[in-house]
């Protein structure tokens, strides 16, 4: 009999969030490859059939995908230099973010779930200046850096961050939901359906 291959999982940024989920679906790591993808084209592993399943935040606009329900929630995080006035705060408020420059919606990332990700606005109506480019986690260090920018993102990238960079909690933003999307179309195996199934019953 041939062995299962792992399912395929892309991610972006820190894979401690996916562990978490594998884990709370009771599957062990060897049965769950990470597939990253790039921020500016986070659909293309799906759709060249790289990948078995993406880990996609809020709710794309696009019918081109099926998402599971809610695996897994992601504080969301001011990511900061750690010379920056807000890095040494425990955390901020998202309308403390209003006086600097952040960071504009990378490639052919989808605009409205980039509009979740970093609000136009904040609740109390201050506009956020969306100007900086979004390329590779290095580059966008290297901005918060050379710059008083910050960027508005989640807690789990705290894993991944240089020692000069800092991820601040924020408080008033909800917490983003985590799903499991998979390309439309294409009748996923067995164990996929399976570790969906086993993730969804692990985050209720």
């Amino acid at each position: 009999m041939m062995p299962t291959r792992p399912i395929r999982l892309g991610v972006h940024g820190s894979p401690h969030l996916a562990h978490r989920i594998v884990s709370a679906a009771g599957r062990r790591p060897s049965e769950v490859e990470f597939i990253p993808y790039d921020v500016t084209e986070p659909f293309r592993p799906l759709r060249e059939g790289r990948c078995d399943l993406l880990l996609v935040k809020y709710t794309p606009g696009t019918s081109d995908l099926v998402l599971s329900r809610p695996v897994a929630f992601d504080g969301r995080a001011l990511v900061v230099s750690a010379a920056h006035p807000l890095a040494d705060r425990e955390t901020v408020s998202i309308e403390e973010a209003a006086p600097y420059d952040v960071f504009r919606c990378p490639g052919d990332f989808p605009p409205e779930v980039w509009d979740a990700v970093v609000p136009p606005r904040t609740p109390a109506g201050l506009p956020l200046r969306r100007v900086h480019p979004v390329s590779t986690l290095d580059a966008l260090v290297d901005t918060l850096a050379t710059s008083r920018a910050v960027h508005v993102s989640f807690q789990s990238v705290a894993a991944v961050l240089p020692p000069g960079a800092r991820a601040v909690p924020v408080h008033d933003l909800p917490d983003a939901p985590v799903t499991l999307g998979r390309w439309r179309g294409t009748e996923p195996p067995p164990a996929v359906r399976e570790f969906v199934a086993a993730a969804e019953a692990g985050a209720a």
